[in-house]
């Protein structure tokens, strides 16, 4: 008998340390849940923010009238899983007045960062946790139950996001450049630019540029050598879709007269969507021939109206006009700002062309 209660007594223990444990498996498994609940919120905070600041960026970039606060609601519900969030704030500078400024950055991880420089163009958006019924706390799923915790409602989750737009220093372009004194007597030094389309642009803003030319070996409104033997040429090491990423300040030259196959598609597919084409302009060009070198000033957009080159031609479908005439090789169309389609990194000169990218 005294054999059987001493067995007894074991049990009881065994059974009392799997209690036990089963209760601390069941604390740490509600707390890893809510845990993992919180992250996911976090997560799908940070994407609809992000979401949110490239869009309300993209439109600060094309002006005043598209800089639009709200649209900062519609992409970071969308980015919810159930479809709602909180945005606390939507702030920034875009110099035109429509964004109110930011308030000093807290630090903290759910934060933006720090103010970026004087005259910096960027929107920052704050969101936070917004339920299916309107509660801005997170609900516990477990971690109310457990021991001397039952006043839990829930946590604030919040998150931020920033980005930033203007000129462009590296872009993916069409490869097709033209000289800074060329883009500079266009837009009479960057302050004369056609509408954007698909408004029809006046008379008075199109130009005719030329491959080949000789005409063009000097620039009176630029520095020594800003403009080469030639208002416009195509860029070595383009890619099958007639594009080349300029990462650097210099890109070699192609001193073809005709286009390749690639870039013919390009050009018609530019001429018939009437969409802009970025070009990459330079600055300077040393060396002849296949060791011709360009220096980059910058980027700027370009509508193509009409082109005439060896074995491709469009007529300009804003004149009705061929204005090429005789041996010319030549495009046709007009300078427009804009944002372009484009990664890359920003801090270049202002030559119409901008980029959106995150920074914070």
């Amino acid at each position: 008998m005294r054999r059987l209660k001493g067995d007894d007594r074991g049990a009881l223990g065994v059974l009392i340390g799997i209690l036990l444990g089963f209760g601390m498996l069941l604390g740490m498994g509600a707390i890893v849940i809510d845990v993992g609940f919180i992250y996911q919120e976090r997560a799908e905070l940070q994407n609809g923010a992000d979401a949110a600041a490239l869009a309300v960026a993209r439109g600060c970039a094309a002006g005043a009238s598209t800089c639009l606060v709200n649209k900062a609601n519609y992409y970071a519900n969308h980015n919810a899983k159930d479809g709602v969030s909180t945005v606390d704030e939507v702030c920034g500078f875009d110099g035109n007045g429509v964004l109110p400024s930011c308030s000093a950055s807290s630090g903290t991880i759910t934060d933006c960062p720090a103010k970026p420089s004087s005259g910096t163009t960027y929107v920052d958006v704050h969101t936070s946790t917004q339920t299916a019924g309107g509660d801005t706390l997170l609900p516990p799923a477990f971690a109310r139950t457990l021991a001397g915790n039952d006043a839990y409602e829930g946590t604030r989750v919040a998150a931020c996001a920033r980005a930033a737009w203007g000129p462009p220093k590296t872009a993916t372009t069409i490869a097709l450049t033209i000289s800074w004194c060329e883009w500079s007597t266009a837009t009479s030094g960057g302050t004369v630019y056609g509408p954007t389309p698909p408004t029809t642009p006046p008379l008075s803003v199109h130009q005719v540029l030329k491959l080949h030319t000789t005409s063009g070996t000097g620039c009176p409104s630029g520095p020594a050598g800003s403009d080469g033997p030639g208002e416009f040429g195509w860029v070595d090491g383009a890619g099958s879709d007639c594009s080349v990423l300029i990462d650097n300040n210099t890109y070699s030259a192609d001193t073809g007269a005709s286009a390749g196959k690639d870039c013919k598609a390009a050009l018609a597919s530019a001429w018939s969507s009437r969409q802009p084409v970025w070009l990459p302009i330079y600055t300077n060009v040393t060396g002849t021939g296949t060791g011709g070198t360009y220096t980059l000033a910058g980027f700027a957009g370009f509508v193509v109206t009409g082109y005439w080159l060896p074995g491709a031609s469009q007529k300009d479908w804003l004149t009705g006009k061929n204005e090429c005439t005789g041996s010319d090789k030549c495009v046709a169309g007009y300078f427009v700002q804009g944002l372009m389609p484009s990664t890359g990194t920003i801090g270049g000169p202002d030559l119409g062309a901008r980029i959106v990218q995150l920074t914070g």
